[in-house]
């Protein structure tokens, strides 16, 4: 394995230098240590599961106009077949949602997005908590997430009500989510608040182009604070009806948006085909039906709250 992946490492420093004397002494200059970090992050050798993106150079225009290469991340091409699978609050059935566990049961079926909600702590933490309150949650305690701190919060058991082996599951840090799903596992990420200034720190994970941003296409001001502070991070914005499809696409220029079974429909793909839009859809009945429904209109990624079993429904329609 180690000869293996030495060969690898050895064709991508070779790429590198055929690039440099290509594209000139730009790429050199932005050094081979930074290339290579970059190239090294879609190397098969090193973890095959982890693959989800193909290397593209590109010239950007750096300060004062000066043109350079660089590597730029693509969208994560879809697990099974040509369908994304994005767990809604992960993988939750018997698990508790939107817990590390619902996560890595979501990894382990091999989905390829996990939906999380994020809210604020009382003292500035953000947290994966779909309800405003802990009361569903949690025994004997009610209140909204936003009045505890975090040690508070993670002081409650929210494993227990689901079961016994549950029992001192704790609801997570979206940092601790980050570190749990990078390089496995893209996040479709919900805020249930405007934390924008707050979570673009997940640059600091590379994950920029492995997290979807979910905000409906009525909150502009929100959607151009993503792209103002961290212009590789990938807004996906909610058009709502069809009609708006071409204007939100103009404004925003997204690769991915989001609807609902209310508004998808062939005319709502069409739409969004012409503009070059790939669409996720929450589903509504989560039956084989639907899902038929939703591939023979050409929808892309579907949002479940039954990964395991659309999985198995895309692998035998292969």
């Amino acid at each position: 394995m180690k000869n293996v992946a030495f060969s690898s490492v050895f064709q991508s420093l070779t790429l590198i230098i055929c690039m440099a004397l290509f594209f000139g002494n730009s790429i050199a200059r932005e050094g081979f240590n930074s290339i290579f970090n970059k190239i090294k992050r879609y190397d098969k050798s090193y973890n095959t599961n982890k693959i989800k993106t193909t290397p593209e150079i590109v010239t950007v225009i750096a300060p004062r106009g000066i043109k350079k290469q660089e590597v730029k991340d693509s969208f994560p091409k879809p697990k099974n077949g040509n369908t994304y699978v994005i767990a809604h609050r992960g993988a939750h059935s018997g698990i508790p949602e939107n817990t590390l566990a619902a996560f890595q049961k979501a990894i382990d079926l091999g989905c390829d997005f996990v939906e999380i909600d994020t809210r604020k702590t009382k003292d500035g933490r953000i947290v994966s908590v779909h309800n405003s309150t802990v009361d569903a949650y949690v025994d004997e305690i009610t209140g909204k997430v936003g009045d505890f701190t975090l040690a508070e919060l993670k002081a409650m058991d929210i494993g227990s009500r689901v079961g016994p082996e549950w029992k001192n599951e704790r609801i997570p840090t979206v940092e601790e989510i980050l570190q749990l799903c990078s390089g496995q596992i893209g996040i479709y990420l919900d805020l249930k608040e405007n934390l924008v200034p707050e979570l673009v720190e997940l640059k600091k994970y590379n994950m920029e182009r492995d997290v979807v941003w979910y905000i409906p296409a009525s909150f502009m001001e929100a959607i151009k604070q993503v792209q103002d502070n961290c212009p590789k991070c990938q807004p996906m914005p909610d058009p709502g009806p069809a009609k708006n499809i071409a204007k939100v696409a103009k404004e925003v220029q997204p690769h991915v948006i989001a609807t609902d079974m209310g508004e998808l429909n062939t005319d709502y793909m069409k739409i969004a085909h012409e503009n070059n839009l790939i669409v996720f859809v929450d589903e509504d009945k989560g039956n084989a039906k639907e899902w038929g429904k939703i591939l023979d209109w050409g929808t892309e990624g579907i949002q479940t709250d039954k990964p395991e079993e659309l999985i198995k429904f895309l692998n035998g329609n292969k």
